[in-house]
């Protein structure tokens, strides 16, 4: 046997299909690694998803928490600006009323200036107090002198009484026959 053309084709044949059965092994094995990757991978983006699925959860949580507080924190400031205004409309008063302070602090300065001399003509007063209560003192004293002798009196002026009904008795009968 010798050299048979066809074994150099069978040779090559028989080393291509050694070669594509070695690649088909290493696409089949590469395959598998591929696939136990995507699976991983496929698995970790499982997990990441249930973990971005409560995140979510959460996140939607706290901004449902965060716009009722900004309406309630809404609501609260329309409070305070009706209440700024109410402030306001208080100090515009105040205001008005602040422009009488000063007639009202010249009328204190005034009142201030007077007082000492109120003073004066209050002791005044006080001592001619005292003189009317030692005169009313004097003038107690005279009532009970003339209480006392209007006392005395009365005892008099009770028999001048009897003895003039006495005396006109008579006369009184007599007055109409009198012109």
């Amino acid at each position: 046997m010798a050299d048979d053309p066809r074994r150099g084709i069978v040779e090559v044949m028989a080393r291509l299909g050694q070669a594509t059965q070695y690649h088909i092994d290493e696409r089949y094995r590469h395959f598998k690694i591929t696939d136990v990757v995507i699976y991983a991978t496929s698995a970790l983006l499982m997990v990441l998803a249930v973990f971005n699925i409560y995140y979510i959860r959460v996140l939607y949580t706290n901004l449902t928490g965060i716009v009722g507080n900004m309406a309630s924190m809404n609501e609260r400031l329309q409070i305070t600006d009706q209440d700024m205004a109410q402030v306001a409309a208080r100090m515009a008063s105040f205001d008005r009323q602040m422009r009488y302070m000063e007639p009202i602090h010249g009328h204190m300065v005034s009142i201030a200036d007077n007082m000492p001399k109120i003073r004066l003509d209050t002791n005044e007063i006080s001592a001619d107090v005292g003189g009317i209560d030692r005169e009313m003192g004097a003038l107690g004293q005279g009532m009970l002198v003339i209480d006392a002798r209007t006392r005395e009196m009365l005892a008099p002026v009770s028999s001048m009484r009897e003895n003039v009904r006495q005396f006109g008795g008579p006369m009184g009968a007599m007055n109409p026959f009198m012109p």
